[in-house]
């Protein structure tokens, strides 16, 4: 590992459990004193970290940049909103667009009229890998290699979360998914919500995240299946058509490997889909 990726990994101390850090932390993540003041430092000075007080350190103003550019420039993110707002007017449908990178599978955006259902879901908060039908629409379709090495690094989880004993049945679950083209499950992070997904792709036909409906299981039963699978289908392939659409003008983007969990999922983001 280089020293840029461990400056880097710096940035990975943060999370929903610690919002502020000290020079002791980068220390105890096996850097030298001198060399976590020099991290800290150039993070700093390139705005990722700042200064508070205590000698804390916090996320800066630089990503706060860096999030309004993303918004402004993801395809993900510029070619689902239309599609996702008009669906949920439609339909009074709460709708997630749901993203990845590493080990960790987040809400990008949200639309999220139907209130009776409270809005556990944010832009940016990691969620369960392996639970809900934003988790499981994009593992189905990673490629063989991503899952097998899911299967090794995490078979304990894959096992957890009933997604298969072993090898074989792992990869037969994530397949049936796969010729679904969608994905429906119950109450798996929120109880009695039923999040129903399918997948968006970039030109090259990777996943690039998923598209799901979240409605109570009372609201489930009267709409029917048939008609909300369809629905949430259409959504996706819209999506997936307007990012196709755009690689003309930017090319793809090329989803991120999946790799190692080095830090578990807070306990408090498995309380929620």
């Amino acid at each position: 590992m280089s020293s840029l990726d461990k400056m880097l990994k710096v940035l990975d101390l943060f999370g929903e459990d610690r919002m502020s850090i000290q020079l002791d932390d980068v220390q105890a993540a096996g850097a030298s004193r001198a060399t976590a003041y020099r991290y800290i430092q150039s993070l700093c000075d390139s705005g990722l970290l700042a200064p508070t007080t205590g000698g804390s350190y916090v996320l800066g103003p630089r990503i706060i940049e860096l999030d309004r550019l993303v918004r402004r420039a993801d395809p993900l993110l510029t070619r689902a909103g239309g599609p996702m707002r008009d669906v949920s007017a439609r339909l009074g449908i709460n709708v997630m667009l749901c993203s990845y990178y590493g080990d960790k599978v987040m809400c990008a955006d949200i639309v999220w009229p139907e209130r009776s259902v409270p809005e556990y879901y944010e832009r940016g908060r990691p969620m369960p890998m392996f639970r809900g039908a934003m988790a499981k629409t994009i593992l189905a379709h990673l490629t063989p290699y991503q899952l097998r090495n899911i299967m090794l690094w995490h078979g304990e989880l894959v096992r957890e979360a009933g997604l298969g004993e072993n090898w074989e049945q792992f990869r037969s679950n994530m397949s049936r998914l796969r010729r679904d083209g969608y994905c429906i499950t119950r109450g798996e992070v929120i109880p009695d919500l039923v999040g129903i997904g399918a997948p968006v792709f970039d030109a090259e036909r990777r996943v690039l995240g998923s598209v799901v409906f979240a409605l109570p299981e009372a609201r489930f039963q009267s709409a029917g299946k048939e008609e909300l699978v369809a629905e949430i289908k259409t959504l996706a392939a819209r999506i997936t058509s307007a990012i196709a659409g755009e690689a003309g003008v930017r090319p793809a983007q090329r989803a991120a490997r999946p790799r190692k969990i080095r830090s578990p999922v807070p306990e408090d983001a498995s309380s929620v889909e």
